[in-house]
């Protein structure tokens, strides 16, 4: 009989497992082990830390009132521990639900032998015994990365920490503070988990800009990868500026609401500004200034916003 199909959902892997095959002569009972045992679809599953672990099947409706047993082995392992047990419904069907905390193998069997040992087949109609315990399938239990998703605006050269917590709670654990260009992911910066899983993550910023950036768990005998987005974070950098009334005509063609001239940067880029504590997103629409030491114009609009006047200083993102 085919497996079922495997399917993972939100907050529970499901296993299917099929009917235990049973077909020797009635005056065979216990003459053989070799009576097919249950199956479960030999491939790994995945499910998150915190979630159920389902899993689902039938055995022969002669088997009602049976009790099967879900049990767990731990990665590299020998040793079995019972998570669950359930009995067998009037149709023949079960299912048992456990929670994880680390990756391993499981499997079901008849218990109702009182044993959770592996025990010998039994043909239909012989004496109680059940099926032969299922194959053990790998079980991938991914930890779980709690972070803060938050905007961080901070100035080059300065330092930012990232505080966060890996569950199960295990220390020496290696997390990963990432960034994202050009398409792919970057490491910034590593810490270690301490005994009940909390971790610092410290970085000193680089040149200006910005980048969606998140915390990753890379795996381990334990349990499986995992990552969070920790939101944006904005790198400025200290510029010197000036306003100006841009009611003329602009080199770029067009007036921004909220404008910025500067020397080189192309036309309709983005830049964001900050002063103390306010900030504007701006979009380069004219060219300048052209004093020595100033690097942005701002137009009317964008220095009312910022609360802006005369010549100063700036954070910018470019």
């Amino acid at each position: 009989m085919k497996s079922r199909r495997r399917r993972l959902g939100i907050g529970a892997l499901i296993i299917a497992i099929p009917a235990a095959a049973a077909a020797t002569a009635a005056g065979q009972a216990f003459a053989s082990p070799a009576q097919a045992p249950l199956r479960i679809k030999p491939r790994s599953g995945q499910v998150a830390y915190g979630h159920d672990l389902v899993v689902t099947g039938t055995e022969s409706a002669a088997d009602a009132g049976h009790t099967i047993v879900l049990e767990f082995a731990r990665r590299g392992a020998t040793a079995w521990s019972q998570l669950g047990s359930t009995t067998v419904g009037g149709a023949g069907a079960f299912q048992l639900a456990a929670r994880l905390e680390q990756s391993g193998v499981v499997r079901v069997l008849d218990g109702s032998s009182g044993s959770t040992t592996p025990f010998v087949a039994r043909a239909r109609g012989g004496s109680s015994g059940g099926a032969s315990p299922s194959s053990a399938v790998p079980v991938d239990v991914a930890a779980r990365v709690r972070v803060p998703t938050r905007g961080i605006n901070i100035l080059a050269g300065q330092a930012v920490q990232l505080r966060g917590r890996l569950l199960p709670a295990v220390g020496g654990r290696k997390v990963s503070l990432q960034a994202r260009r050009s398409g792919s992911w970057h490491t910034l910066a590593t810490a270690r988990t301490s005994s009940i899983g909390r971790f610092v993550l410290r970085y000193v910023a680089g040149g200006a800009g910005q980048q969606t950036i998140r915390v990753r768990f890379a795996g381990d005998r334990r349990n499986g990868r995992s990552t969070a987005g920790a939101g944006q974070m904005t790198v400025f950098r200290a510029a010197e500026a000036s306003w100006y009334n841009d009611g003329g005509n602009t080199a770029c063609g067009f007036h921004a609401q909220y404008g910025v001239a500067n020397r080189s940067l192309p036309c309709g880029t983005k830049v964001e500004f900050r002063l103390g504590g306010r900030s504007v997103n701006a979009t380069v629409d004219d060219r300048g200034p052209y004093v020595g030491g100033r690097d942005w114009d701002l137009n009317q609009n964008t220095a009312s916003a910022l609360g802006f006047g005369g010549v100063g200083q700036v954070w910018s993102s470019q």
